[in-house]
């Protein structure tokens, strides 16, 4: 198993199938994966869709707990050493997941990498678009992440690292910061970027801008305050000298 492929869902019951088919159709044959779904309380036939599509994996949690929550109950309950993070609306092409993946490896393992999708062009409504782009600016002025698009839900990391970063609600949408609060750094790779076509978003526009920024100072905090201890490397140990033959006295 190479790779885990999370996908946080919340009454999404009409988007899980073709989902799982367009994932097969990027990944069979090229890559050992598995598919991961966590439930985040759905009230609709969400949990019957997942069990009939084979052979994705489902984690319920009893009641919502938020997109970072169920990204992280995700996570801890993967297979493989890398995660590939994908949002469960079918918005996100599950034939980028390859390239990014590829791209994830290449990168050397020290500094840590995330490789993040970036919407060029999104196929959201304008009030969508507008809260974004105001949200990414001034993030990226604040926290100094060079990231142009946080908010994507494709993403590749390794999951030992993932597990290694500060959680709280909500902390995927800062995990540019986090890497480098952990001294890693983020690749943003441009990533097709597509319209709704089944179900309806479970998130505002106004409701989700007045809680990042309230979690935007957290963040803040937390950079100021982390710190990543440089090592000394281990000195060597001289090889102790091997104690001398006696000769043997010739009779």
């Amino acid at each position: 198993m190479d790779l885990s492929i999370v996908i946080p869902v919340r009454n999404e019951a009409a988007n899980i199938a073709p989902l799982v088919r367009e994932i097969g159709a990027a990944l069979d044959g090229r890559v050992d994966y598995e598919i991961v779904y966590v439930d985040d309380g759905s009230s609709d036939g969400t949990e019957a869709a997942v069990r009939a599509a084979e052979p994705a994996r489902l984690v319920r949690h009893r009641r919502s707990y938020g997109q970072s929550a169920a990204i992280r109950t995700g996570v801890k309950a993967a297979r493989a050493p890398w995660i590939a993070t994908l949002d469960g609306d079918g918005q996100n092409d599950p034939a980028d997941i390859p390239r990014l993946y590829d791209i994830a490896r290449a990168a050397p393992r020290d500094p840590p990498v995330l490789v993040a999708g970036l919407r060029a062009k999104r196929r959201d409504t304008a009030a969508k678009r507008w809260a974004s782009r105001i949200a990414n600016s001034v993030r990226a002025r604040l926290l100094g992440d060079a990231t142009q698009d946080t908010g994507c839900g494709l993403k590749i990391i390794r999951r030992e690292v993932y597990l290694e970063l500060p959680f709280f609600d909500h902390n995927h949408r800062f995990l540019p910061a986090l890497m480098m609060r952990h001294g890693g750094r983020t690749i943003s790779v441009p990533v097709n970027h597509r319209p709704r076509e089944r179900g309806q978003s479970n998130y505002g526009v106004l409701d989700r801008l007045w809680v990042g920024i309230v979690d935007l100072c957290g963040v803040m905090w937390l950079k100021r305050r982390g710190s990543r201890p440089e090592l000394l490397p281990e000195p060597e140990l001289a090889e102790e000298p091997r104690a001398a033959k006696s000769a043997t006295p010739v009779s």
